[in-house]
């Protein structure tokens, strides 16, 4: 019987197939390709950067592939621009150093910078900090520490499904960067661990935090100066510090934060709630249009709070009085538990009061007993529906 002849579309077809399967299977740049090795224990750090360089280099899209497995990386910077789209797939987990010597002075471990059009997705990125954090706390001459993951300039990115554990200081950082999505991550270290920020942003624009859970020993999410229109919803916080903006005022000519949105999440047994503070000296510094809203606290300390004389040591304090001046902030539908009798503590500055603060359906209860309470220092504002503990604000 005679085969039926392949007709020129059908060969057409089964070209274009073929050249688009060795056209994408080119553009994956796998680690271990470029000979990283999953041991945990060989040092990695050429082979990512020789795959993102190719990655990086490629006309059309590229993934960067890092299998299952453990991969030891030392400090590396990730620089683009790139050519086009790059998605970083991360399926193994990625091990710092043990010796946390290693970084030296170089404040960061991972660092993304001048990206744009990239995902990085998946993986666990483990900074194996213990060493580090034994340093800081017997008060021995240590270096400054590293962040664990940061994107520098970076606009056009998301970050999905990424677990940071153990980072030395700050877990996820993100400076100078526009249109970022980070979500469904976990950031995780011992609530004892000095100084491990969870998710810190600064002079960054249309950044949406979502669906995250931040369980470490210091700010869950930090808010810097410049950070404009950020989003952060369905965050599960604690232990640690709670979301703050701030501290601002630590230089006299500074940018404001504005556009702040905080919604639908829980804190549970964090040092604080939602916390907005400043140290008292001058500054050009300002927040404005912040809303936090439908929050539940559990067991929290400081539910809400506006610090605009903050000194965490208490030593040395600046006695001057905070510029930083705080307006349009609302508190919206918070409930829960308070672990500090009290439960509402706004202290403006004394020559800046804030203003225009909005407290709608607050029911925050001790939970010894007593009833809660809240104190106002220089601050104005409006109340509206149920307030507890009740409203301190000046009209």
């Amino acid at each position: 019987m005679t085969k039926p002849a392949i007709t020129f579309p059908l060969l057409f077809t089964l070209v274009t197939t073929l050249i688009n399967v060795s056209s994408s299977a080119s553009n994956v740049f796998n680690v271990v390709s470029f000979g990283a090795k999953p041991d945990g224990v060989t040092d990695s750090t050429a082979a990512f950067l020789k795959a993102w360089q190719g990655a990086c280099g490629s006309a059309a899209s590229a993934t960067v592939v890092v299998p299952k497995g453990t991969f030891l990386l030392k400090a590396i910077t990730f620089g683009g621009p790139c050519k086009s789209k790059i998605t970083f797939q991360v399926s193994g987990t990625v091990v710092a150093p043990a010796d946390y010597r290693a970084f030296g002075n170089s404040g960061y471990w991972i660092l993304f910078n001048k990206v744009s059009k990239m995902s990085l997705v998946g993986g666990t990125f483990d900074a194996r900090a213990n060493g580090f954090w034994s340093c800081r706390k017997s008060g021995q001459n240590c270096p400054p520490g590293v962040r664990s993951i940061s994107f520098n300039s970076a606009k056009d990115v998301i970050i999905s499904g990424v677990k940071s554990m153990n980072s030395q200081v700050t877990h996820m950082t993100l400076n100078g960067c526009t249109n970022v999505v980070v979500r469904n991550v976990k950031l995780v270290a011992p609530g004892n661990s000095p100084n491990t920020d969870g998710f810190h942003v600064q002079f960054s624009t249309g950044v949406t935090f979502t669906g995250s859970t931040v369980q470490t020993g210091d700010d869950c999410v930090a808010i810097g100066p410049g950070t404009r229109n950020f989003l952060i919803t369905k965050l599960a916080c604690g232990p640690g510090h709670g979301v703050s903006i701030g501290s601002l005022a630590k230089d006299l000519k500074e940018d404001g934060v504005e556009n702040v949105t905080l919604s639908s999440s829980v804190f549970t047994g964090t040092q604080n709630g939602v916390r907005i503070k400043s140290w008292a000296r001058p500054s050009t510094g300002y927040v404005r249009n912040v809303f936090f809203q439908n929050l539940i606290m559990k067991n929290v300390q400081n539910p809400i709070i506006i610090d605009q004389n903050y000194c965490p040591s208490h030593q040395g304090c600046p006695t001057e009085h905070s510029g930083v001046k705080i307006s349009g902030v609302t508190y919206k539908n918070i409930q829960g538990t308070s672990a500090t009798q009290q439960a509402m503590k706004l202290v403006c500055s004394k020559s800046n009061p804030c203003t225009g603060i909005t407290l709608q359906d607050i029911k925050l209860t001790y939970n010894k007993g007593a009833p809660a309470t809240s104190y106002c220092f220089n601050a104005a504002g409006k109340s509206l529906g149920v307030i507890q503990p009740t409203s301190c604000l000046n009209r």
